[in-house]
């Protein structure tokens, strides 16, 4: 007996082809199918793409800067399995490519992420993280060096508003204030053995003996230090104000680390040091009576972090502006 063959459908049935492009269609699972458990989520996209993003500059050409974005929107369907990956890594590379990071741009490329989801998505979210190069000049001996400033960049769109973030690393010097006072009174305990039984002393010999090792009974302990720095922008559309924040929260602070430095410059950096003792407490108000005011500031956080050279753990402090429903501690 015989084995009977059954015609099966058609190749064109099994295998529809899209009329503009003449390629087979290719499943859509997210499109096609239900979520496995209902409900929403408030973010959803992809993290770390790498880019080349443009950030307009003084000089009228475009600063050219590796980063990482994360591109995200909110899946406000319930039902839906969920969003399409490629829609926003296709926008983002597009943008990327063609276009200079403003905060205007940037409100405008998450619209397209929720634009390219709907009516799936009602927010979208996006996060830019690069380092900053800004060349910084020495103290007195006129020498300079590269400084990289990590800096992070969101936006965030819910419903019709648009909120924009910068974030930025100051890192600085501080010296203890408690630590400069007892190794004064070292000092001071040395002077009184040394010259004690004097009577009359002379400048100059005081000022020999200070220019001694023997002078210093105790020296202050210093270590570097970071303020992470998140601000709320208001105002500004046409460009980020990086350089403008990190320059005056520098000048604020007084200590900013250094580049390229000759003795001069060192010795001047101890200068500075000296005037400005500081506890984590008096660093983190500082930050913040500086920022207070800047214009085009509406809110911010500041997380002091200084990295204790006496103990194996760091003092820390955060402070805000407080606004109502802003941000936190």
């Amino acid at each position: 007996m015989s084995d009977v063959i059954v015609p099966g459908p058609a190749a064109d049935d099994l295998f529809p082809t899209d009329p503009q492009t003449g390629r087979p269609v290719l499943p859509d699972v997210a499109a096609d199918s239900v979520a496995a458990v209902p409900g929403t989520i408030d973010r959803v996209g992809m993290s770390g793409v790498d880019l080349m993003i443009s950030l307009p500059s003084d000089d009228g050409e475009p600063l050219r800067l590796p980063a990482r974005a994360d591109a995200q929107v909110s899946l406000d369907d319930p039902d839906a399995k969920g969003i399409h990956m490629s829609r926003l890594f296709l926008t983002l590379d597009n943008f990327a490519a063609t276009t200079d990071l403003t905060p205007s741009t940037a409100g405008s490329l998450v619209e397209s992420f929720v634009d390219s989801h709907h009516p799936l998505s009602a927010g979208g979210f996006l996060r830019m993280t690069f380092d900053y190069p800004l060349r910084r000049e020495s103290l007195l001996s006129g020498l300079s060096g590269w400084r990289l400033y990590p800096v992070k960049l969101e936006t965030r769109l819910d419903g019709a508003e648009v909120t924009h973030r910068l974030s930025m690393r100051i890192s600085y010097s501080s010296t203890c204030p408690c630590s400069a006072a007892l190794s004064r009174q070292l000092m001071q305990a040395k002077f009184v053995q040394t010259f004690g039984d004097s009577g009359s002393v002379d400048a100059a010999d005081i000022a020999a003996w200070l220019n001694t090792p023997d002078a210093a009974g105790g020296l202050p302990h210093a270590q570097r230090s970071h303020a992470d720095v998140t601000v709320t922008l208001a105002g500004c559309d046409d460009e980020y104000p990086i350089g403008d924040l990190i320059g005056r929260l520098e000048d604020a602070v007084g200590t900013p680390v250094q580049t390229a430095v000759k003795r001069a410059d060192e010795q001047e950096f101890a200068r500075l040091n000296a005037e400005r003792l500081m506890f984590c407490e008096d660093a983190a108000r500082i930050f913040a009576a500086e920022l207070d005011t800047v214009d085009f500031v509406s809110d911010y956080r500041v997380e002091i972090e200084h990295l204790e050279s006496l103990h194996p753990h760091d003092a820390v402090a955060t402070i805000t502006k407080g606004v109502p429903g802003g941000l936190t501690a």
